[in-house]
């Protein structure tokens, strides 16, 4: 079904055109707010539909439908590990192994194919809009905007951090601030290297063990493989990545979880935190390790 949303007009807004509001305090893109003029309830005004030219005054209604939308992929029974959910949000855990989107090498069996089936079953369509990707071997919290209005809305302000296991003996905290380049377009390798997108790694040690370093990690910038592109050139590639280090009979795959997110809901604006547990093979690495003293 649709999603409604409504905004009472402030006198802020007293006798300033529809579009200004729905372009600055409501937030909905130009491209967007065309949509919806196209739509007979695309935009109503004390439940009339109103041209976006037209004037508003103090303690008026204005509502914005937003249809849901039509199908897009190929659906997956596949379970969810559902975090949270309401109407605008989906946040799952994603396990490794499971690539976000369509490509030609999945078809079909990715994050976007289960979410469609999640929602057909229950009588909507649902395109996946995610903030922020996690490459197909890494796990954890994906933050899924259920319409084009959240996901406006929630464009580069989810704040997450990793968990990340990196083959070296690391204490303290730091930051790696190096660009990041793609050496070959045909590849989706990536590497440091000058002339690079400027990238920002910040990263504290949790706890050690034989030849590896629990780390909990902050982004300031999100460029493709930015975690295990940085600590590769450090010499220290994450245990089991195959593709900037080496394979590792601990575990099948880059030892990186994304733990948690933090963000202000698209919508009501209140304070989202959510976390996602360590998946068994991260933490039985773990269960090698001591912890650091705080101090460390």
């Amino acid at each position: 079904m649709p999603r409604i949303l409504r905004f009472m007009i402030d006198e802020r807004y007293e006798g300033r055109k529809v579009v200004h509001y729905l372009r600055g305090e409501a937030g909905l893109s130009a491209r967007l707010v065309q949509s919806l003029k196209r739509q007979p309830e695309g935009i109503c005004l004390n439940g009339t539909h109103i041209r976006t030219i037209d004037p508003l005054h103090a303690g008026d209604e204005l509502t914005v439908c937003l249809p849901d939308d039509g199908d897009s992929v190929q659906p997956l029974d596949f379970p969810l590990q559902i975090l949270y959910e309401d109407e605008d949000l989906l946040l799952v855990n994603k396990p490794a192994g499971l690539a976000m989107h369509p490509t030609h090498n999945h078809q079909g069996d990715t994050l976007a194919n289960a979410v469609a089936a999640y929602f057909q079953a229950r009588g909507r369509h649902v395109v996946l809009r995610c903030a922020g990707r996690l490459d197909r071997d890494t796990s954890g919290v994906v933050v899924c905007a259920l319409n084009r209005y959240a996901a406006a809305r929630l464009s580069g302000q989810v704040e997450k951090e990793y968990l990340a296991v990196v083959s070296g003996r690391y204490k303290g905290s730091g930051t790696i601030a190096r660009p990041i380049i793609r050496p070959d377009p045909m590849h989706t390798s990536r590497a440091v290297g000058e002339g690079g997108l400027p990238a920002v790694t910040h990263w504290h040690a949790q706890m050690q063990g034989e030849g590896m370093t629990l780390m909990r990690i902050r982004l300031e910038t999100g460029r493709t493989h930015q975690i295990r592109v940085h600590f590769a050139s450090l010499g220290t590639p994450l245990v089991g990545d195959s593709m900037y280090g080496q394979a590792d009979g601990r575990i099948a795959r880059q030892a990186l979880h994304c733990a948690s997110a933090r963000f202000a809901h698209p919508v009501s604006g209140e304070e989202l935190y959510m976390e996602a547990p360590l998946p068994p093979d991260i933490a039985a690495l773990c269960a090698q390790m001591r912890p650091l003293p705080a101090q460390e």
